[in-house]
């Protein structure tokens, strides 16, 4: 189980509260080479990992993404001063160069299959990183340096400078984590042949069955999931709506269905909760397991239940859809709101709704949720009556 992170009640007990890697005095950053010098500091951080401590502060309410980011930094950290002798504050633009070629390819120390997973003496690689994850892991760092100069720690970011070698082929490429409808039916079907001859399997088979449908119909993210909450249903005008609060604290309203509303009736009556949400009520929207913990769960429990979810179904698909099952046991809570998007596409819903329903702030980002118009193309260019050689020749 992943470990559950609480939220401090300030970045001060929250800074605290992270554990990262000890570094040497020597190395610690307090006299780095890219230390800012003058002007008036936004952090009274004396060195790298109180710096970095406070950086992550800022996720601690998004567990997911805060493992993420403190793995990043605890790489970059430890490389730093095992293999050039350098504080976090000391690299330039010539050592992340190397750093990058160091994702590719790192020793084999680091990536030793006889390391723990945890612990101080764990291996922080299981081997080389993809040019995706390499672009990824230098995109989180160039945040943390970009932070640390708007704080007056850092004088600079050496991240500023990298170009960017993402193709643009690859900027427009279509979004291909989704289900399509049969494997979503799929999806659906299997949850529906969970056991519930026992209390304990009634109750893990309605969370289920309404998280995955819940997720689906709000194209939610998993951290926006766990922490909604009943109040935030609201209905105007005679059609419901759900008030989401997303990355970066931007607000939005997403449509509730009618056959989502019946969903939510179904699960809170299996509690034995009324029907229709009270405006102001401040019970999850997704309960604990019996339904009696009023606490909301964490994103990283919606992000499991789901992973549960898609590996059993891949379990019961096995012999008859391996490519599905494969497919399955590689989603996660983000392909869900992905499949949602792609539905909604293909249903010929207007781009803007769409953009609007997932909050994005580009309708470019929304625009790769297309896959209608190569769909007709590839029926239409195959169906064509095969020419012969002949005809060519001619």
């Amino acid at each position: 189980m992943q470990e559950e992170l609480v939220e401090p009640e300030d970045h001060a007990a929250a800074a605290a509260f992270l554990p990262l890697p000890a570094l040497p005095p020597a190395l610690d950053g307090r006299d780095g080479a890219n230390r800012a010098r003058g002007g008036i500091a936004q952090t009274s951080a004396r060195n790298d990992i109180e710096a970095v401590r406070l950086w992550l502060a800022e996720y601690v309410a998004s567990p997911h993404t805060l493992r993420s980011y403190r793995k990043e930094a605890v790489r970059l950290m430890l490389w730093s001063t095992n293999t050039l002798g350098k504080p976090l504050s000391s690299l330039t633009r010539e050592d992340f160069v190397l750093y990058e070629q160091f994702l590719a390819a790192p020793s084999a120390d680091w990536a030793d299959p006889e390391r723990p997973r945890r612990g101080r003496e764990r291996r922080l690689f299981d081997g080389p990183l993809a040019p995706r994850s390499r672009r990824q892991a230098l995109g989180i760092l160039g945040g943390l340096f970009n932070y640390l100069v708007a704080a007056g720690y850092l004088a600079g970011n050496p991240l500023a400078l990298r170009r960017s070698r993402m193709p643009q082929a690859a900027r427009s490429r279509r979004v291909e984590r989704y289900l399509d409808q049969a494997l979503w039916q799929q999806v659906l079907d299997g949850i529906d042949a969970f056991p519930q001859d026992t209390p304990r399997e009634r109750q893990h088979y309605e969370r289920c069955r309404w998280l995955i449908r819940f997720l689906y119909r709000t194209a939610l993210r998993a951290s926006e999931a766990a922490q909604a909450r009943a109040g935030d249903f609201e209905r105007r005008r005679g059609r419901w709506w759900l008030r989401v609060v997303g990355k970066g604290g931007v607000e939005g309203d997403v449509p509730a269905s009618d056959e989502l509303m019946a969903d939510f009736a179904r699960y809170r009556a299996f509690h034995g909760l009324p029907g229709t949400p009270a405006p102001g009520e401040t019970r999850p929207v997704v309960l604990g397991v019996a339904g009696k913990d009023e606490r909301p769960l964490t994103s990283t429990a919606v992000y499991l239940i789901v992973k549960t979810v898609f590996r059993r179904v891949a379990d019961r698909l096995e012999a008859d859809d391996p490519a599905g099952a494969d497919t399955l046991r590689r989603a996660s809570t983000h392909w869900l709101r992905h499949t949602a998007a792609t539905h909604q596409a293909d249903a010929g819903t207007d781009l803007r709704y769409i953009q609007k329903n997932l909050r994005h702030a580009s309708i470019e980002t929304t625009g790769l949720y297309l896959h209608a118009d190569d769909d007709a193309r590839h029926e239409r260019t195959t169906a064509a009556p095969n020419m012969q050689l002949g005809d060519i020749a001619r």
